[in-house]
C-alpha cells in the first residue's frame, strides 16, 4: 500500500509520538486487542495496572533532572489526571512510557509488560496525542486514520473499517476527504485523538488535548473525551494545566513536581488533605508547600 510505503520512508510514527482506584471503572479490555499481534494471556496479570511507574530516575546529558524516584500507578479502566508545572516532568514521564527517552528496564510497565524489555508488545498498548497537532496535510482524514492503522499492523479492511468507525464517533464523517490542514482547530484535535485510537491501544495518552483552544471548544472535547472512555472501554492519563478540566474530567489526580509525586487520590480526596475548596486551591498549596 502506498501509504504505509510513505510512513516507513518518512518516518511519521515517530513524529507523531515527538511533537488506590476504587474510583475507577476496572474493566477486562481484551476486546480491545489489535486481532494476532497481542494475547490476553501474555499479559501479566488480569487486574494489572494500565500503567505503573517505579522509582523513575532521568537525568539529561546536561544534568537536568527530568524525574526523581516517581513512583505512581494509573489503575486499569481509569480516567487519570497528572497535574504539574512546566518542568515537573510530565513530558519526560510520557517521552519514557511512551519509548521516545530512554528509560531503565523494570521501572516502567504497561498493563503488567515492561515498557522497554518488552517495548514493541508495551508500544501496542500505547496511544498518544501529543500537545501539537501533526497531521499529514496530503493526505485526507480517512487517509490519515487508515494509514496510522496499516502502519501498526492492522489489515487493510481492517483499518478502513475502524477508519470509519472513528470517524462516526468523532463527527467527522462529513470531512473524511478533507485535507487536514482545511479542517477547523476543534477537528483537527478529534482527529489527532482519533488517530492515537485507531489501533485499539488500552492505554491512551492524552497530553494537552485542549491547549490553545478557546472555552466552548475545550467544553466541546470534553464531551468527547467523556464519550471515548465510556465507549471505547479506554485508560487515560490526561495532562493538563487546567485545574478546572481535570476536576471535570478525572477520576483520580496526581500532582508532581521537580520530577517527584507530591500527592495522589481523587478530587475530593486531594481537597480533603490540603483543606481547599477545590481543585485548584489543593493544587496550589500542594505546589507552595
Amino acid at each position: 500500500m502506498r501509504f504505509v510505503r510513505q510512513a516507513k520512508a518518512l518516518g511519521l510514527f515517530v513524529e507523531e509520538m515527538r511533537a488506590g482506584g476504587e474510583a475507577c471503572d476496572h474493566r477486562g479490555l481484551a476486546s480491545n486487542h489489535v486481532a494476532g499481534s497481542r494475547s490476553a494471556a501474555a499479559v501479566t496479570g488480569h487486574d494489572a495496572a494500565a500503567m505503573r511507574v517505579a522509582e523513575l530516575e532521568k537525568v539529561y546529558a546536561d544534568g537536568t533532572r527530568g524525574l526523581d524516584g516517581l513512583s505512581l500507578e494509573v489503575p486499569a479502566g481509569c480516567f487519570f489526571g497528572l497535574l504539574g508545572p512546566n518542568g515537573s516532568g510530565k513530558s519526560t514521564l510520557i517521552g519514557m512510557v511512551s519509548g521516545l527517552v530512554r528509560a531503565p528496564a523494570g521501572r516502567i510497565f504497561v498493563f503488567g509488560r515492561d515498557a522497554v524489555a518488552e517495548a514493541s508488545r508495551a508500544r501496542l498498548e500505547i496511544g498518544v496525542a501529543p500537545q501539537d497537532v501533526h497531521l499529514d496535510r496530503f493526505l485526507t482524514t480517512r487517509e490519515v486514520l487508515v494509514y496510522h492503522g496499516r502502519y501498526f499492523g492492522m489489515a487493510p479492511r481492517a483499518a478502513r473499517e475502524r477508519a470509519s468507525e472513528l470517524l462516526e464517533a468523532f463527527d467527522l464523517v462529513a470531512k473524511a476527504d478533507t485535507k487536514p490542514n482545511r479542517l477547523s482547530g476543534g477537528m483537527r484535535r478529534r482527529l489527532l485523538i482519533a488517530r492515537a485510537l485507531v489501533h485499539r491501544p488500552r492505554l491512551l495518552i492524552l497530553d494537552e488535548p485542549t491547549a490553545g483552544v478557546d472555552l466552548e471548544l475545550r467544553r466541546e472535547l470534553w464531551s468527547y473525551l467523556r464519550r471515548l472512555h465510556r465507549q471505547q472501554e479506554v485508560s487515560v492519563l490526561l495532562t493538563t494545566h487546567y485545574l478546572e478540566e481535570a476536576a471535570e474530567l478525572c477520576e483520580r489526580v496526581a500532582f508532581i513536581r521537580e520530577g517527584r509525586l507530591l500527592a495522589e487520590g481523587t478530587v475530593a480526596q486531594l481537597v480533603a488533605r490540603y483543606g481547599a475548596a477545590d481543585l485548584e486551591d489543593a493544587y496550589v498549596e500542594a505546589m507552595s508547600g
